[in-house]
């Protein structure tokens, strides 16, 4: 292969799973007030609203210390975002956890068994407690 061969070739692809953990981490590592960092763990489980191009944009922004979640530039585009209703109301109770928006409590009831959990374990992290765990009843 000739050294123009070599300059041309396509770079190996990075890898979606590791850009994430990657971007989960700078995101919490950079994110200081407590009801801020629930809120970002919550997307982080979610994942497929952080995953969206069009959230990150609005969401994350450069900092000296790495990439950080600017949660009050989401509050006025939600439905701008390309969200689907599930996704919009998960988003909604988000924010609230921060203070942000007008999302009832009642909303979960329009959650599925996958976000409800994650709801739920935002809302304890906020309260700081770390003894009740969130599961499935037996």
């Amino acid at each position: 292969m000739s050294g123009t061969e070599a300059e041309t070739a396509a770079p190996e692809a990075a890898d979606p799973e590791a850009e994430y953990r990657q971007l989960s981490r700078e995101l919490l590592r950079n994110t200081k007030i407590p009801r801020h960092r629930a809120a970002v763990q919550a997307l982080i489980e979610e994942r497929t609203i952080l995953s969206l191009p069009a959230v990150q944009r609005v969401l994350i922004v450069d900092s000296r210390k790495g990439r950080a979640a600017q949660l009050p530039g989401l509050s006025g585009c939600q439905y701008s975002l390309g969200l689907d209703e599930g996704q919009r109301c998960f988003l909604g109770l988000v924010m609230s956890l921060v203070g942000l928006g007008i999302t009832t409590l009642a909303s979960v009831e329009d959650l599925d068994d996958r976000r409800l959990p994650i709801i739920l374990r935002a809302i304890l992290r906020l309260a700081g407690n770390e003894t009740i765990a969130v599961g499935t009843r037996l």
